[in-house]
């Protein structure tokens, strides 16, 4: 009979550098994801997805009417392109009918995001052509 097991997920950024800085910079952070205000550890994904986008202007990624507010949910994104000149734009739908997107950030080929995000709003995403993004939720419920 095998044992049920709670999920353990740990982030890790480690951003390095022989010459950016006036000595050589190593920067490395880790955390355990837990659910908000607990020491319980997040315990639901999306699953790692990937998915061609022909070139869409904000499109929803995650919908925010899909997952409880307030709560300790991660996002990460990756734009897959091999090509700096293709890019994904992600952005915050503010409203019901995401008339109004707030952009947060532009994804150039090979760049990833990862943050935090409050359920309050849908994230969407726009595209400079056909490109793969590669995206994932970690959050409560």
């Amino acid at each position: 009979m095998a044992l049920a097991t709670t999920p353990q997920v740990t982030a890790t950024l480690n951003i390095t550098s022989p010459n950016l800085l006036n000595d050589s910079l190593a920067l490395s952070v880790t955390s355990k994801l837990y659910k908000a205000g607990t020491s319980e550890p997040i315990d639901q994904t999306t699953g790692l997805s990937r998915k061609l986008y022909s070139t869409v202007t904000n499109e929803p990624l995650f919908l925010a009417a899909d997952y409880a507010d307030s709560k300790a949910n991660k996002i990460y994104i990756k734009n897959t392109s091999s090509s700096t000149s293709e890019y994904v734009t992600l952005s915050i739908a503010i409203g019901a009918t995401s008339a109004t997107n707030v952009e947060i950030g532009v994804l150039y080929g090979g760049d990833f995001a990862y943050f935090p995000w409050s359920g309050e709003y849908d994230i969407d995403i726009s595209t400079s052509a056909d490109i793969v993004v590669e995206s994932m939720l970690l959050h409560e419920g």
